[in-house]
């Protein structure tokens, strides 16, 4: 591995601008096809095969009029007054002239008014589903009703649920790991050059992800999702072999074998790691939820281009940089002294590895109980798919949901719908007294509106107002004991659907699948590591400390985002559930983002003691020498996931701020202090393999030690950094 990557190093740094020109090239192609058949992201969260789904596949099929998209409008009266017919129907018709309208519901007419007479609710039926809504009929729909005077009006339901989009927050954390990387580099010319590294391989893996977006359904998060780990780890990778690469600038070698030998070792732990991040997204497909399916491929494919980019464009990029990329007091001097004049062991990294080397002991014991702790909120966790109640408030899907709860309870914002479905007219119509009697005498059911049949009459819609709101851990109950209540009906077909009944559905479905897909990302990475590091205790080493980072993540952000402790730091406005898909989500990336750190880390203490370094000797040299990389990795990739945390959307502030919590959980209290200390303990333990395992294991040289002994260091004198 260590010679292949090295002879491509050097290739791409002989032929820059042949492979400049390449990169240029395949970025305008996917631009253009990016351009050319980019189709819209989708906001439906499903999953084929639950009742919930198979209910709305049927709907579809036989009652077509129901399977639209809705909107709820919200029409109040000032306090001590009261609606009357005369003074709502104008709304009501300005919803019936909503382009893409079928139909909007008189409120009198359905008994939708509060007991007070002072609240109504319109309810409006699109002919398409919400994919379908344009950004045109969503602001005729917000029109309905303006001209009225006197009466509050606010617009809600599905349709007025945002798409996310990429905007200024995001270029904070970019401008701070901009300045991360200037103080880290000492050089303007190799901060941008690792940026723009960066910004070559999340560019054309966004625009390969929307060329391909008309042809597969995206959800609204996955290219926001792929952003955020794109940019995160391309700046990275590109840290790390530009740090190795000066590093052998200054021993003295030549531009090109520099930039050879950066990528056959630096360059071989960015392929271990980025393969570890690619497995951990690709494996949320055995989840078998088609957009967290999606959403893991996209970003996949994402980190795996940013790797070629980091082995092919950056060596070459580095070859136009010439000595730019050193400090510009080492420009001008002989570089093959200057390393020799620098005293050996010294530095923040070295004097952190001699600590932790000296108080391991205490370290590892209140390193894990201070974890452990920060974890005991887990156990309250509740998941659910997001509604409006947690959506920034003064947006107008969030006020609508606040006066319905306002004028009728919360359960108004959850409704259910019980699909009844027999062979003829007269037995769907037995089975739905039957079904409305059933579901009436449930606990939680607060009332059950009468059925809607379609034009055969053989599909029947009850729709069922719960007394609690769309993700309360009640209206969760309600549902179970409903679809138990109904299993009853003789005759016919009863499932229940519905935004809560599918939340709920979602929820489960991703509950069951996590320990499965946590053996599979686990175990695959466990592999990955034991041939990597030709060892078993530090691939399960690594395991462990990652269970620490999850466990110490998630407990943060559930007393943040669900308890609600501190949650006005992070801007949100109301506490609650976290989204079902993040803990299986956070645990994919966040795992492959800790094996990034082990990798950086653990490979320069394995390499140094394959040379002949003592075991505990070599700890203390890979933290010397590579801590600050990862500590200037770890900032830049906080401060990028950091900046979505600035979005309105609750679900990205969500997922940005876990992963950015977890990030630095991980590489300062678990990889940079927790790690070193139990190496010590271990010394030469660590690096031990069954001698069976070690002749079956392929020799994958991610120290370069083969690297070293085939193809020697060869010095000119002069030094000369970049060939002409």
């Amino acid at each position: 591995m260590a010679i292949l990557l090295y002879r491509l190093g050097r290739l791409s740094f002989r032929r820059r601008g042949r492979v400049l020109a390449l990169w240029l090239l395949l970025l305008a192609l996917l631009g253009a096809g990016a351009a050319a058949f980019s189709g819209p992201t989708t906001s439906k969260f499903s999953i084929p095969g639950t009742e919930s789904q198979k209910a709305l596949d049927s709907l579809s099929r036989e009652f077509p009029q129901a399977g639209g998209a809705t909107g709820t409008i919200v029409v109040a009266a000032p306090a001590g007054g009261k609606l009357t017919p005369a003074a709502v129907a104008p709304v009501t018709e300005d919803a019936k002239d909503v382009p893409g309208v079928l139909g909007a519901v008189d409120p009198f007419v359905s008994k939708a008014v509060s007991r007070d007479g002072r609240y109504a609710l319109i309810q409006v039926q699109f002919t398409s589903g919400v994919d379908g809504i344009t950004d045109a009929q969503r602001e005729a729909f917000t029109e309905a009703g303006a001209s009225v005077k006197g009466l509050r009006v606010e617009h809600g339901g599905e349709i007025m649920r945002g798409v996310p989009e990429v905007g200024s927050t995001e270029v904070i954390g970019v401008g701070v790991a901009a300045i991360v990387l200037v103080l880290t580099f000492g050089s303007l010319v190799a901060a941008g050059m690792t940026l723009l590294n960066a910004l070559v391989g999340v560019g054309a893996g966004m625009a390969g992800l929307f060329a391909l977006s008309s042809t597969v359904e995206l959800t609204s998060t996955a290219p926001i999702l792929a952003l955020m780990l794109g940019l995160a780890v391309g700046i990275d990778y590109a840290l790390f072999i530009t740090s190795r690469y000066r590093h052998y600038l200054l021993e003295g070698l030549d531009g090109e074998e520099a930039a050879g030998r950066a990528a056959g070792t630096a360059g071989s732990a960015v392929v271990f790691a980025g393969a570890t991040v690619v497995i951990a997204l690709a494996g949320l497909a055995v989840a078998g939820v088609p957009f967290l399916t999606v959403m893991g491929l996209a970003a996949a494919a994402t980190v795996a281009l940013t790797v070629l980019v980091s082995l092919t464009l950056l060596p070459a990029v580095l070859g136009f940089a010439g000595v730019r990329v050193l400090p510009r007091k080492l420009r001008a001097r002989d570089r093959s002294t200057a390393a020799a004049e620098e005293p050996a062991g010294q530095g923040l990294g070295f004097g952190w590895g001699r600590i932790v080397a000296r108080l391991r002991v205490p370290v590892l014991v209140l390193g894990v109980a201070g974890l452990a702790a920060l974890a005991l909120p887990v156990q309250d966790m509740r998941l659910a798919l997001p509604d409006a109640s947690t959506e920034a408030v003064g947006s107008p899907n969030r006020e609508a949901y606040d006066l319905t709860t306002e004028g009728f309870g919360e359960g108004f914002n959850g409704r259910l719908i019980a699909v009844v479905t027999a062979g003829t007219p007269e037995a769907t119509g037995k089975a739905v007294k039957e079904t409305a009697g059933l579901i009436t005498g449930a606990d939680g059911v607060l009332a059950v509106a009468p059925p809607q049949v379609n034009e055969k009459g053989t599909t029947a819609l009850l729709a069922v107002i719960p007394k609690t709101g769309p993700t309360a851990a009640a209206t969760e109950d309600t549902v179970n004991e409903i679809r138990d209540r109904v299993e009853k009906v003789s005759g016919a077909s009863v499932a229940l659907t519905g935004a809560t009944a599918v939340g709920i559905d979602v929820s489960e479905k991703l509950a069951a699948a996590l320990p499965v897909y946590l053996l599979l990302v686990v175990g695959l990475s466990v592999l990955l590591l034991m041939l990597v590091f030709r060892s078993v205790l530090v691939p399960l080493k690594a395991a462990l400390g990652f269970l620490l980072t999850i466990g110490a993540t998630f407990g943060i952000t559930v007393a943040i985002f669900q308890q609600g402790h501190l949650a006005g730091l992070v801007g949100l406005d109301t506490p609650g559930p976290l989204v079902s898909f993040l803990p299986i989500l956070l645990i994919g990336i966040l795992f492959g983002l800790a094996m990034d750190y082990e990798v950086f880390l653990v490979s320069r203490m394995r390499e140094d003691f394959v040379h002949g370094a003592d075991a505990r000797e070599s700890v203390i040299s890979g933290v010397g020498h590579n801590g600050r990389v990862v500590t200037a990795a770890a900032v830049i990739m906080t401060a990028v996931f950091g900046g979505f945390v600035f979005m309105h959307d609750p679900i990205i502030k969500s997922i940005g701020f876990a992963l950015a919590v977890g990030v630095l959980v991980d590489a300062f209290v678990v990889r940079m202090t927790l790690v070193p200390a139990l190496m010590h303990l271990l010394g030469r333990a660590a690096w031990w393999l069954p001698r069976p395992v070690d002749r079956v294991l392929p020799d994958l040289d991610i120290e370069g030690e083969r690297l070293r002994r085939e193809i020697p260091v060869r010095r000119q004198e002069p030094v000369e950094l970049v060939k002409s």
